[in-house]
């Protein structure tokens, strides 16, 4: 599509609150789903990200990765989720990013930074809780079932 068709097509579309609206979408990461969605509101991506920083350095698809295999697939994180994720806590000074190859722009690798790692405490404390409800919930839901 050229440039001048992209362009006519993005002045054309309907704002995006028209569009969640039309489609009977929720705001919000993760609110089409009540239990990842609730967490994830409490700061549980950013602490997954801070926490595994914590072992090393990373970088943004390698994180998507390693969020979802740790979840068992329960969490799937996609780019447009990540990398704005990763700018914000960069920018707050949680975390510090490098390029691989500065004059290639490859992949950026990022490392948790002192702040970083007192960030990752305090959310710890606000998701931990909310983990555990979750946790004991689904505990009693699979006991009424039998299970």
């Amino acid at each position: 599509m050229s440039p001048r068709r992209t362009e006519e097509a993005v002045a054309e579309a309907a704002p995006l609150e028209a569009a969640r609206a039309a489609t009977g979408a929720q705001r919000g990461a993760g609110s089409a789903d009540p239990l990842a969605g609730e967490l994830r509101r409490a700061g549980l991506l950013p602490l997954l990200v801070l926490h595994l920083l914590a072992d090393g350095p990373s970088y943004g698809n390698q994180l998507m990765e390693r969020v979802e295999r740790l979840s068992r697939g329960l969490i799937a994180v996609n780019p447009n989720t990540m990398y704005p994720l990763l700018r914000r806590l960069e920018t707050e000074g949680f975390i510090a990013g490098e390029w691989e190859h500065p004059e290639r722009r490859s992949r950026r690798f990022y490392r948790l930074t002192d702040a970083g790692a007192a960030e990752r405490a305090r959310l710890a404390e606000g998701v931990g809780p909310r983990l555990d409800a979750v946790a004991d919930a689904l505990g009693d839901i699979k006991g009424a079932l039998g299970l």
